[in-house]
């Protein structure tokens, strides 16, 4: 049998959406989300409709987890030093030119965020920021405390965020290419 014609593994979870949808994992793993009502044989030809689609994603997926690099726990250390130290300093200036305040700071290992910010203005930011070119850090930091004026993402947020990045959509669109998950060896 060739690859293409494997049958390909994956998780049905059926909840009341109205719609079927394919997900590729971070992982290579394939979840078909769908009614609760659809039986299981149209879910399959859903999955072999879509085969194509699935292929190449995760095709992307396994490279991607091929490439990424390994760092040791002492090279993290040091990365989330520096994260520390970067933020802090980004933040704290990008904060005066917005005029506007925030709480505490941390720093942590997010799998699928590069930063938050809580409903009592305190910033969550992935220390995996130093690993990104200096301009898409100041996006994220410039997106976050956006949200300290606008806890959403409406328009007048996104007018926020443009004053201070007038080309914000070219540094989001750059972020998404760069990945939040490493492998730490040891």
């Amino acid at each position: 049998m060739r690859k293409s014609e494997a049958a390909i593994g994956y998780e049905v979870v059926r909840s009341g959406r109205k719609t079927s949808a394919i997900e590729v994992k971070r992982d290579g793993s394939v979840v078909v989300r769908c009614p609760v009502w659809v039986k299981d044989r149209e879910v399959s030809d859903f999955v072999e409709r879509n085969r194509e689609w699935i292929l190449k994603h995760r095709r992307e997926v396994l490279k991607r987890l091929e490439n990424r690099p390994v760092y040791t726990k002492a090279q993290v250390e040091e990365f989330r030093r520096h994260a520390r130290w970067m933020l802090a300093q980004k933040t704290w200036q990008w904060a005066e030119r917005m005029q506007v305040t925030y709480g505490k700071l941390t720093i942590r290992q997010q799998a699928t965020r590069w930063g938050s910010c809580s409903a009592k203005g305190n910033l969550n930011f992935n220390w995996q920021l130093v690993l990104i070119p200096k301009e898409l850090v100041d996006y994220v930091v410039v997106h976050e405390l956006a949200h300290r004026k606008e806890m959403n993402h409406s328009p007048r947020f996104w007018k926020l965020v443009e004053e201070q990045l007038p080309d914000y959509r070219e540094r989001r669109r750059r972020l998404r290419e760069y990945e939040t998950e490493i492998e730490i060896a040891g």
